[in-house]
C-alpha cells in the first residue's frame, strides 16, 4: 500500500497576492485544509494551507510564505502528499483508496494477465482506470464501474476486468 497519497495538485495563480488555484483529491474536497502540513512528492517541501475558499470546478488557496503572484506560478502542477497515516482509517468493506490500486495486477474474469494498473483519474464525470497491458502497446482508459471492475481483491494484488466489448 502507498505510504504517501497525493490528496491535491495546485494549478495557476489566481490574481496577484500569491493565491493559486487547488484541485482537492479528497472525499469532502475542503477537508484538504485540515490534514496539517502537505508535502511534495519527495518530502522535503511542506505547504501550509491558510485559507481555502470555493471557486467553480476547484478552490482558491493561500500557502503560507507564498506572497505574490510569481511565487504562485512556481508552484504550478505541484501534487501535494500527506502521510497514509494522516488519512482516516477505512471502516467499509470494499472501501479503499485510489492510491492502494496503483500497482495491482488486472486479469479477466478467467484469470488470464491482463495488465497492470498504473492511475486512477477523475476528469468530472466518474473515475477511469488506466491499465498498461500485459502483452504491451498503449495504455488503456477503461470506466472504472463495478461492470468493468467487478472485483478489487487489495491483499491478493489484484483486480478482476471486464473489457467493455465483453459487457456488449
Amino acid at each position: 500500500m502507498a505510504e504517501r497519497i497525493c490528496v491535491a495538485r495546485i494549478g495557476a495563480a489566481h490574481g496577484v497576492r500569491g493565491e493559486v488555484k487547488l484541485w482537492s483529491f479528497t472525499e469532502d474536497p475542503a477537508a484538504v485544509a485540515g490534514y496539517g502540513p502537505l508535502e511534495s512528492h519527495d518530502g522535503k517541501r511542506r505547504f501550509e494551507i491558510e485559507a481555502l475558499r470555493p471557486a467553480k470546478d476547484h478552490f482558491v488557496a493561500r500557502i503560507a510564505g507564498v506572497d505574490d503572484r510569481d511565487a504562485a506560478e512556481r508552484l504550478r502542477n505541484l501534487e501535494l502528499y500527506i502521510p497514509r497515516e494522516r488519512l482516516p482509517k477505512i471502516a467499509e468493506a470494499n472501501t479503499f483508496y485510489h492510491a492502494d490500486l496503483i500497482g495491482l495486477r488486472a486479469v479477466t474474469r478467467n484469470g488470464e494477465d491482463f495488465g497492470t494498473v498504473v492511475a486512477v483519474y477523475n476528469f468530472g464525470a466518474s473515475d477511469v482506470i488506466e491499465i498498461k497491458p500485459a502483452v504491451g502497446g498503449d495504455p488503456l482508459l477503461m470506466p472504472f464501474t463495478d461492470a468493468i471492475v467487478p472485483e478489487i481483491n487489495l491483499n491478493a494484488g489484484r483486480i478482476v476486468v471486464v473489457p467493455p466489448t465483453e459487457t456488449e
